[in-house]
């Protein structure tokens, strides 16, 4: 079933402005919908670890970018921050803190599952809103394609999300039932450590063990092999040193216990590519256990979002599927259309509670039931 973007893009009325806030523990995303078109995004690195203060300030240049809006919502991720004493608490936290960065606009918090709510009774619907930033996209992939394996390759994680016949079919819904389910994998082309991601690499010959220690991460791998895309990498290097090529050469080296001159260059290129291949392996693998099933059609294509929307494009090579770029359902501005699939969650929550809140109807999985297994 396909669903027409055409059917998500509202009339103008009193909401013709909603921006949607994806707050991460890391970053934060933010995209701006005008009478259901996304018009502009934004990532704005926000460590949650260094407190609550980094949050408020990204919001405060997100929304100098932006401008106002007849709406806010919100979802969120960083309540796993270890700012927090549990998730509970990060999830009231951080739903205070948006409606004091917010205000005066009315606001709303994401609830997957139980829709919108007001970011005052958050605290009643925990589970409902911790990390569910993955419901908004596959909802809205559901609505727009139907049936899809939809792929979001971030910094951090990648979200693996079967849809089917409009609905969105996912095994689990809080991070351990997807961490267990394979729709969760943590694993992003910037913030994992290769530690990680890998134990041994083949390195001069040899497989050589590497060293437990946060000396360098995927960011350095895709700069070296000339994947990093533009502005993906916010955060600093593992030794705060600069993001050049020489640089993450160098950090790559310690991984194996060398020096950058103890090899040449295309030795270095070829340890990267291990490491680029491992962290595929990791995804295709989770992608199958989730196709295993998920009772998708051949024909499903892959619909790939994130800033590592082109290794999502390889796992859908190796799986033998169509690759569809996120970005390509949405009806968005052509210079959005990038930094919307790299904030997808942000972009798919501000046009599903567009026509939510036109509605007044919960924007959960709006039209699609909820996730199997719940």
């Amino acid at each position: 079933m396909h669903i027409h973007n055409q059917n998500i893009r509202p009339r103008a009325s009193t909401t013709d402005v909603v921006i949607a806030w994806d707050i991460g523990g890391a970053h934060l995303k933010a995209a701006r919908a005008e009478i259901g078109r996304i018009v502009d995004a934004v990532q704005v690195a926000s460590p949650l670890r260094l407190g609550l203060t980094a949050v408020a300030e990204a919001f405060a240049a997100a929304q100098f970018r932006l401008g106002p809006a007849d709406h806010h919502v919100i979802t969120m991720t960083g309540e796993l921050a270890d700012t927090f004493t549990s998730r509970a608490d990060g999830v009231r936290q951080i739903a205070s803190l948006a409606m004091r960065a917010l205000a005066p606009a009315p606001l709303s918090v994401y609830a997957g599952r139980a829709g919108l709510v007001s970011p005052e009774a958050a605290a009643d619907h925990v589970e409902d809103i911790a990390s569910v930033n993955w419901c908004a996209s596959a909802s809205l992939v559901a609505r727009l394609r139907g049936t899809a394996l939809f792929v979001d390759i971030g910094s951090t994680t990648t979200d693996i999300v079967p849809v089917r016949g409009g609905a969105v079919t996912a095994r689990g819904y809080t991070d351990a039932q997807r961490l267990a389910a394979g729709e969760l994998v943590y694993t992003g082309l910037v913030r994992s450590f290769l530690m990680a991601v890998a134990t041994r690499a083949p390195f001069a010959g040899h497989w050589r063990p590497l060293i437990n220690e946060n000396f360098a991460n995927m960011a350095d791998v895709h700069r070296i092999l000339g994947t990093l895309p533009e502005d993906a990498d916010q955060m600093v290097t593992a030794d705060g040193r600069e993001k050049t090529v020489a640089a993450s050469q160098a950090r790559l080296a310690r991984m194996v216990g060398c020096d950058a001159a103890d090899a040449e260059p295309e030795q270095w290129a070829a340890l990267a590519r291990w490491f680029a291949e491992m962290q595929i392996r990791s995804i295709v693998d989770a992608a199958m256990l989730v196709l295993s099933s998920a009772q998708l059609s051949v024909h499903a294509p892959v619909v790939g979002a994130g800033i590592g929307e082109g290794v999502a494009r390889e796992v859908a090579r190796r799986l033998g599927r169509d690759h569809l770029p996120f970005a390509s359902l949405l009806d968005v501005a052509p210079e959005a259309r990038e930094r919307a699939s790299n904030c997808a969650p942000a972009a798919a929550l501000a046009l599903l509670a567009t026509v939510a809140l036109r509605a007044r109807q919960p924007a959960g999985m709006l039209d699609s039931p909820e996730s199997e297994g719940h």
